[in-house]
């Protein structure tokens, strides 16, 4: 049993000692080690790399949020100055080439006669509207009433259907309708009397208050006058007639009160106020 022990014990050795040898290295080119110089320099080609490419990113990155932060507003605003420019620069290139009035004719060129008809009726309108001082109350009810027709949108639909109805014609001349002209009611005469004593009335007709607007032109007038008290509440301008110094006024009331007292008792009382404020007052 000994003997088997010590021949066992002597072949685990012999395992464990042939597993402690290091393997021969395998026979191969030998690869060439680099210089410390070779090594700096491809660092350094790597930390350049990744320098470009460090500043690339972040370009892309600046060039993005440029581009979402431009509005609608502002490309309009870019393209403005753009044709301002290009009008510029084509001027200043007619002056120096002798042909300046031939650019204005090519210029007018590009419109027809309405479009020119209807750019000097708003340059008139605007040179008539840019008066903003005051002279009497029908001027300026007049001023109102011609802002609020610019932005007045007639029912013509239903405009033509009364109109149709009145002169007698058959449904659908004016305004197109989906059903045939055989299942349109005809209107009869007195129908299309009542109908014109309504659509064209006079100083002689009897008739009053009978219209029944929709709901969608009540909600218009209401937003309409919501909108006139909101600009009414934040207008806010430097009248002309108003003079520099402290206020002494709580309205308008109380301001045109305190310019009459003055009138009168400021050569008496200015004195005394200077006094009052230098505090030497007795």
């Amino acid at each position: 049993v000994e003997d088997i022990r010590d021949a066992a014990q002597e072949f685990v050795e012999k395992i464990d000692d042939a597993r402690a040898e290091p393997e021969p290295a395998e026979a191969g080119p030998s690869q060439p080690t680099q210089t410390p110089e070779e090594r700096a320099k491809k660092m350094a080609q790597l930390r350049k790399r990744m320098l470009e490419s460090s500043h690339a990113n972040r370009s892309a990155v600046i060039n993005e949020a440029t581009t979402a932060k431009i509005t609608v507003k502002e490309a309009a605003r870019l393209e403005k100055q753009r044709k301002l420019a290009e009008m510029l620069r084509s001027k200043a290139q007619a002056e120096e080439e002798g042909r300046d009035q031939d650019e204005e004719r090519e210029k007018n060129w590009q419109y027809s006669i309405e479009e020119n008809d209807a750019w000097e009726k708003r340059m008139k309108r605007k040179k008539a509207r840019a008066d903003f001082e005051f002279h009497d109350d029908v001027t300026q009810a007049r001023r109102k009433y011609k802002k609020d027709l610019d932005l007045l949108k007639p029912d013509l639909v239903a405009y033509n259907r009364q109109k149709e109805i009145a002169m007698g014609f058959a449904p659908g001349t004016l305004v197109k309708t989906g059903e045939s002209g055989s299942k349109a009611l005809v209107p009869t005469s007195q129908q299309q009397q009542l109908a014109a004593e309504s659509l064209y009335r006079d100083a002689n007709t009897l008739i009053y208050a009978d219209n029944k607007p929709s709901e969608e032109a009540v909600d218009r007038v209401v937003s309409k006058i919501n909108g006139d008290l909101d600009k009414k509440n934040k207008f806010s301008r430097k009248r002309a007639n108003e003079d520099e110094g402290d206020i002494t006024y709580i309205n308008e009331r109380n301001r045109v009160f305190n310019k009459k007292i003055a009138r009168y008792y400021d050569k008496y009382t200015t004195e005394i106020r200077a006094s009052f404020e230098r505090g030497t007052a007795i």
